[in-house]
């Protein structure tokens, strides 16, 4: 029996809140894999190996990003055609993201083997921290494959509906990091290395579990009987690519900040990679409500429902803005104990720690719950381009270089970084905004065909 929901009916905050807790839970539990090699290297390692992973964990997230941002397109495309009442249209979507993420991950890890090592040395990376970033992004590299296998799952039950399987495979998974993190990083005595080997064992774990499971429940996937369908490719494409555009850039806009930092030294690196890590953790509901907003605006936009789409972004705008309030004033609270969970016996990683949650977890995390509701509801609609746009803005037009220009123009250092930080999801918002408001997407002919899909199924019931 699978868990899938009706999102088309009932409460829309009922239902956003019920489909977004799973997803939030899972993305916590999977954002576990690198805090937890942080935490166990940092104790084990120190500041050399907290340096490491910092530098190495921008990478793992672009590689990431570009997986969760393909299988995003598949994922929409499915929630639209199940809106729709299509099964044909389900099962060609299933199988062509399958073939996507395959030959995908392929070439991402041929890539990354080729890029890490003079990335790192672009990057400035300590030399000190640099033979344990590029042994730990080595093996991260080789289980790429993992990464890919598993989102392409989680991103089909999500769009099905289905967002408590997922959290059980990470669940899982996040148990089973634990355990070989301490135990290859520490008795094993494999430091980094050790890290990385923990993380893709458990990638691979959950990939298995979720792909047994998702040929066993859902009986509209079928593996064996996979058929190339162009039209089907360009369309998860035609969302996936811009979805997966928008994020490369955010995060190589983290990993350009994080090259920025490294010549302010080790423990500015460190701290800074322990200040983001906090920070990943305090947006995570953006993150859940966001992937709940595409869903469920996805199978409304399908099934020709504008107005429940209409009221779905409304109701998770105030809902992101309310938990991350919330959030924000707990970091804020016990900034300095949650920087020393990672390192304790550096006064200097502590200070910098905490300026960072200062100046990074603060009012401006307002203005990034709004970004990212209102780009989670552009993909949703099909408009991935939108939310591609205000990555660039995001990224290319205020992160970037308003950090470089206080930083290093006007002397104030790498606090100027964090500034700029600050004030990046500020501008993408308003345009977020305004798309919405505009209601121009309710006129897009793949919203029209969809709703005309949808009456004419609904039609054929009625006969029967």
């Amino acid at each position: 029996m699978t868990q899938d929901q009706n999102l088309l009916t009932g409460s829309v905050l009922k239902k956003l809140i019920r489909f977004a807790f799973p997803l939030f839970l899972a993305n916590l539990l999977q954002a576990l894999y690198n805090v937890v090699d942080m935490l166990v290297v940092g104790k084990i390692v120190g500041e050399i190996g907290l340096a490491a992973i910092s530098n190495a964990s921008m990478l793992c997230f672009i590689i990431n990003s570009l997986c969760i941002g393909l299988t995003m397109g598949g994922s929409v495309l499915v929630a639209q055609y199940k809106g729709a009442g299509d099964q044909k249209g389900q099962r060609d979507t299933i199988g062509m993201l399958f073939l996507l993420s395959l030959a995908t991950s392929v070439v991402v890890t041929m890539l990354g083997l080729a890029v890490y090592e003079p990335l790192f040395r672009a990057l400035d990376v300590p030399a000190e921290a640099y033979p344990d970033a590029c042994g730990y992004m080595e093996i991260i590299c080789w289980g790429t494959v993992f990464v890919f296998g598993y989102n392409t799952v989680s991103s089909i039950l999500k769009g099905l509906g289905n967002s408590k399987t997922p959290l059980f495979f990470v669940g899982v998974a996040t148990i089973l990091n634990i355990l070989l993190d301490v135990l290859l990083a520490g008795p094993c005595s494999m430091g980094t290395v050790g890290a990385a080997w923990a993380t893709i064992t458990a990638q691979g774990v959950s990939f298995v579990g979720s792909l047994a499971y998702l040929k066993r429940y859902q009986l509209s996937v079928s593996l064996r009987k996979i058929e190339f369908r162009r039209e089907i490719l360009f369309a998860i494409l035609k969302v996936g690519l811009p979805t997966a555009i928008q994020m490369v850039v955010v995060n190589t806009a983290y990993l350009l900040v994080t090259g920025m930092l490294n010549p302010f030294g080790t423990s500015v690196a460190a701290a800074s990679g322990v200040g983001l890590k906090i920070n990943t953790f305090a947006g995570m509901h953006c993150w859940a409500i966001g992937q709940a907003i595409t869903a469920m605006v996805g199978q409304c936009v399908g099934a020709g429902q504008i107005r429940r789409a209409r009221q779905v972004v409304r109701s998770g705008l105030l809902l992101n803005l309310a938990v991350t309030a919330a959030v924000v004033v707990t970091v804020q609270f016990l900034a300095e104990p949650l920087i020393r969970l990672f390192d304790s016996t550096s006064p200097e990683v502590i200070r910098v720690g905490v300026l960072y949650l200062r100046l990074c977890c603060g009012v401006n995390s307002l203005a990034y719950a709004a970004m990212y509701t209102l780009d989670s509801f552009a993909i949703g609609v099909g408009s991935a381009h939108v939310a591609m746009v205000n990555a660039l803005l995001d990224a290319v037009v205020v992160r970037l270089p308003v950090g470089w220009l206080l930083a290093f123009s006007f002397s104030v250092g790498f606090p100027g970084i964090y500034l700029g930080q600050a004030l990046s999801p500020i501008l993408p918002a308003l345009v977020g905004l305004i798309y919405f408001k505009s209601r121009v997407w309710e006129r897009k002919r793949w919203c029209v065909s969809l709703r005309e899909r949808a009456a004419e199924t609904n039609k054929r019931r009625k006969r029967i």
